[in-house]
């Protein structure tokens, strides 16, 4: 466990693959370890030496570790605050709710459903902060970047996905697939919420780079098949394509990070406290407006 010291303005949070993939490409990781907060350690991070750039993997380093409705995510944020950050890319494996959408498709999503029911959603427990507006959810600058990155590199991007994050860690059943379409979802995952708004109550910019992984269920009959990711719901043909996309990850976010080093933040994400500031309910240390509440 360390205390935190200033190192980069970007990173990346990973999925269950994101730490093999990183170090199976031969990247050099500077390692910083888990990071001590008022809500209790981090995840470890690393230092992608070469890029500049900050990686934590969300549910641990040995796969999935750490199921999505279990992470400490308010840790995490705190952390890669406490470091520097101003830039998250937040990598995400959601399913399809639509065959609009293509297995291993790489995107940006626009927007964002919380079903989540039991997380911790804030830094501001007993405090009253927070009341933030989420228009736009994501950073659009970062969106913006992470975009002309893929259709760059793939030949296109989707960028009107509405991305529903539900509690976990079962999956859904058909019936509330069918509920979140009504809704206007097409995506459904797991780990996007809260992270992105707690970052936003951080000031921090957030944008999801998603790949599907599956077709939810009830989109596609396919049987139940035991001992197998999904049990069934992605095929042994899809499996590659998936990996494929993976693997893209995170070439993508670097060279979305590339494009933005050294520019200003010209978005919204900075000042979303601004209102609190104005009235004197906050002072210029970020710190100081959420210790007071901070209950782990």
């Amino acid at each position: 466990m360390r205390k935190a010291k200033s190192t980069s303005p970007f990173a990346l949070i990973g999925g269950s693959m994101g730490f093999k993939l990183l170090r199976d490409s031969g990247s050099r990781l500077k390692p910083f370890g888990r990071i001590q907060t008022p809500f209790g350690p981090s995840q470890a991070v690393h230092l992608l030496e070469d890029s500049g750039v900050l990686y934590m993997s969300r549910h641990g380093e040995k796969s999935y570790e750490v199921s999505a409705p279990f992470v400490n995510y308010r840790a995490n944020i705190w952390a890669l605050k406490e470091l520097g950050v101003e830039r998250i890319v937040s990598w995400s494996g959601p399913a399809a709710m639509d065959e609009s959408f293509q297995i291993g498709q790489i995107l940006v999503p626009a927007d964002l459903i919380d079903e989540t029911r039991q997380r911790k959603q804030t830094f501001f427990e007993r405090l009253g902060l927070g009341f933030i507006r989420q228009s736009p959810t994501f950073c659009p600058h970062l969106s913006s970047a992470l975009e002309a990155v893929c259709r760059k590199r793939i030949g296109e991007c989707r960028s009107d996905a509405v991305y529903v994050c539900t509690e976990g860690p079962r999956l859904e059943t058909a019936a509330e697939i069918r509920k979140f379409r009504v809704f206007g979802g097409h995506l459904v995952g797991m780990t996007l919420v809260p992270e992105a708004f707690l970052a936003k109550e951080l000031e921090m910019c957030y944008a999801p780079l998603c790949y599907v992984t599956n077709y939810a269920e009830g989109v596609r009959p396919r049987e139940f098949r035991p001992g197998v990711l999904f049990e069934g719901l992605l095929d042994d043909s899809e499996q590659r394509v998936v990996d494929e996309a993976i693997a893209a990850l995170p070439d993508i976010a670097m060279a979305a990070f590339s494009a933005l080093s050294g520019q200003p933040r010209e978005c919204s994400c900075g000042q979303a406290m601004e209102r609190y500031r104005r009235r004197g309910d906050i002072g210029d240390d970020w710190r100081s407006w959420i210790t007071t509440g901070a209950d782990h």
